[in-house]
Formats: structure tokens, sequence, C-alpha cells
């Protein structure tokens, strides 16, 4: 029998890249969803709330893995309510999970967290693992899940959290809209342009959970992000180059903010801010970047 993996909140598009990518390695796949149970793709989908103990908890009995993704898309308008539920959905989930990894008389060897380089606020300073955490909603969330995170004993278990940068994958996530807004020559720089984006590949960003699943040295916090940001100007300009577009008009900063609140209905401070940060750990631990070039990159995940 091959070893499990589970994915709490793996239904979204970095779970589903993972979940996909750990089956070509020989792993099952069971991806903890608040939908309903089913077998999709050869993967186990197994209904929980994300909250209160159930039947669910019997998955991580035994299983090799845990890699949590849970959490409300901070891809929306920060009301009050979507500002309550993007904590909430972090904190109770991380809690409940511990408290089921704590009940398992078998329990999984790593529980390794998806969390966000957003701790570190709107800075064009250079990022590490140590550095001084920033300011604002976003610093706040990420403060509150790490303490989280890191408050349980779990003695049989790793702990290791991944604090992911712009991942750039295929048909999806955070590339698309920049894609669409280049393929309709609107792929200039967004805002001030200056601000820095962090970005990897998804298939780095794989490889870099796959490791903290396997490699029983990790445990802590690690920047998961590519080791060559660029400012926002450098990466949509490599981006038209990439699609063969030409010159684009760059977006001011107020119709940025009027289209992400009108158009996107998100927050427009996602597009306007940003971090310089460098996966420090990963490259003192020697991991091997498939991609630390955009334009290569983007080749790759832009290609056929």
């Amino acid at each position: 029998m091959n070893k499990k993996i589970v994915l709490p909140g793996g239904s979204g598009f970095l779970g589903q890249s993972l979940a996909l990518f750990l089956l070509n390695k020989g792993y099952d796949v069971t991806i903890l969803t608040r939908r309903h149970s089913r077998v999709e793709n050869s993967i186990r989908y197994v209904h929980w709330d994300g909250r209160t103990m159930g039947d669910w908890a019997k998955e991580l009995d035994g299983c090799y893995a845990v890699v949590n993704f849970t959490g409300k898309s901070v891809n929306c308008i920060y009301t009050e309510e979507n500002k309550k539920e993007i904590i909430r959905s972090r904190y109770y989930s991380v809690r409940i999970l511990q408290k089921a990894i704590q009940s398992c008389e078998q329990p999984p060897q790593a529980f390794v967290q998806a969390g966000s380089l957003a701790i570190f606020g709107n800075t064009r300073d250079v990022c590490t693992e140590s550095s001084p955490h920033g300011e604002g909603f976003s610093v706040k969330v990420c403060q509150l899940w790490e303490k989280a995170f890191f408050a349980a004993s779990l003695p049989h278990t790793r702990q290791v959290m991944l604090r992911i940068g712009f991942a750039l994958g295929r048909d999806g996530g955070a590339l698309e809209p920049l894609k669409k807004l280049a393929k309709y020559n609107l792929g200039g720089k967004v805002g001030p342009g200056n601000q820095y984006i962090s970005w990897l590949h998804i298939d780095d960003l794989n490889s870099m959970f796959l490791k903290a699943i396997e490699d029983k040295s990790m445990g802590g916090m690690y920047n998961a992000t590519g080791p060559q940001p660029v400012t926002n100007k450098v990466f949509m300009k490599t981006l038209r180059k990439v699609m063969n577009k030409g010159w684009a008009p760059p977006a001011p900063t107020p119709l940025v903010w009027a289209g992400a609140y009108v158009v996107m209905g998100t927050e427009p401070s996602l597009a306007l801010t940003g971090r310089n940060a460098l996966p420090q750990k990963l490259i003192d631990e020697g991991f091997t970047f498939q991609y630390n070039n955009l334009k290569t990159a983007l080749s790759d995940l832009l290609s056929g």
C-alpha cells in the first residue's frame, strides 16, 4: 500500500497541482473538502467543515503527512465580514487539525502548512526568514496564523510552514489575470511598478512541498519563493515579451483601485503592494530550483 498524504483544503489551484504531483510520485492522496465525499482522478475526497471533529479525523491516523491549504481566499474585497472569515478559516482549521493529530494512534510524521510571504508587508527591502514583519491586516493574519500553527505540542510530528510567494502555474492561479491583461494589450506596469513580485514556478513549489514532506531534517519556517524576485514593471515587461506583445499602457494607481473594486471584486492592495523575499533557508539547505529565470519560467508555462 502506498503512503497516504492528506490535503485539507486541497480543492484549490495549489492543492490540486500538488495532489497530481504526489500521485505521480506514487503517493495516495486524500483531500478534505467542504463538498461531498467522492473519488475523482484517483484522488479521494472526504467531507469536513474545517472547524469541528468528525469522521474525517480518521484519515489522519496512519497517514504519512498532512499538508494544509485551508483558508478563505484573500482575493476578495476586505469587508469586515470577509476579514473575519479570512482569519477564522485559517485559525480554526489549524487548531482542529492539531487536535486530530494529537488523537492519532499513529500520527503523521509531518504537518506542513501553506502560509504566506505577506507577513513582511509592503516592502522593497530584502526579506529572509528572520526579517522583521510589516504592518497592516495581511500581516496580522499571518502572525496569528503562524502563532497558532506552532502553538500545539506534536511530539511525533514535524511541523513546517512554507510562506508561499507568487506561484506561477498553468491555466489558473495568480498568473491568469495578468495573462488576460497582456492578451488585450493592457499588460503595462501596475501602479508605481516598483513593488516587488516574489515569484516561483509551480513545479518548484511542488518540489518544496515534497521536500517538506520527506526531508526529516526540515522544521520551522521557510520562505517558499524563487531566488530572483523582480519588480512589477519587469514582470509585466517579461510577460508581454513571452506573449509576443508590444508596449502596453501603464495602469495608474487610481485606475487600479477602481478596477479592483468595480471589475475584479478584489482588494487593490493585492496588486499595488509587494515584497522582495528570498528563500534563504532552502538555498542554505541545497534546494535545487528548476526555474530561477522569469522568462524561462513564463515560456514554459505559456507554451502550447
